[in-house]
């Protein structure tokens, strides 16, 4: 069975969590909600809490498939932490599929190299992605080796199709 790792602190988009965490178990996936601490509730921007099952420092990339970054505000908090960003530069050495959506690929630009890769985001961390090498572009969902990247909640429907895509 696959499994994927959906990052998870506070201010947090719930639309961005939630949707991935329930279409990839749909899928049968195994997926778990890792954040900095185990079993923490989280809020999200708009007060929706979800509990962590894994904390960044228990878990490791050799057992998972795919990280999903969901945005909000929650990858600043994400960065804050080594273990979470170590986990995530360690899919990335690994090739595993990194996926981030709206402000998640912030995460991206201090976990993966981003030298000449397409990526897509919402615009106002688009700065920040192509001063960390990225190649910006205005998609729904943009593809880059091990990379895919969504601009907003709206890009949901594309962005999980991908995701899935590349899994199977």
């Amino acid at each position: 069975m696959k499994r994927v790792a959906i990052l998870i602190e506070n201010l947090f988009d719930e639309r961005e969590l939630i949707y991935p965490y329930y279409r990839l178990l749909e899928e049968g996936y195994e997926v778990h909600l890792v954040g900095s601490e185990k079993d923490t509730v989280y809020s999200s921007k708009a007060g929706v809490t979800e509990r962590s099952t894994h904390a960044s420092i228990e878990v490791s990339a050799k057992d998972y498939d795919a990280v999903i970054i969901p945005g909000g505000f929650s990858p600043d908090n994400m960065r804050r932490c080594k273990a979470t960003v170590d986990f995530v530069k360690d899919m990335d050495k690994e090739n595993k599929i990194i996926a981030g959506i709206c402000h998640g690929p912030w995460m991206m630009a201090s976990c993966c190299d981003l030298n000449g890769k397409k990526i897509t985001s919402f615009y106002s961390i688009k700065d920040d992605l192509m001063n960390a090498g990225g190649e910006y572009v205005d998609e729904e969902v943009v593809v880059d080796e091990n990379l895919i990247t969504s601009r907003t909640p709206k890009d949901l429907p594309a962005f999980l199709k991908t995701i899935i895509e590349k899994l199977k």
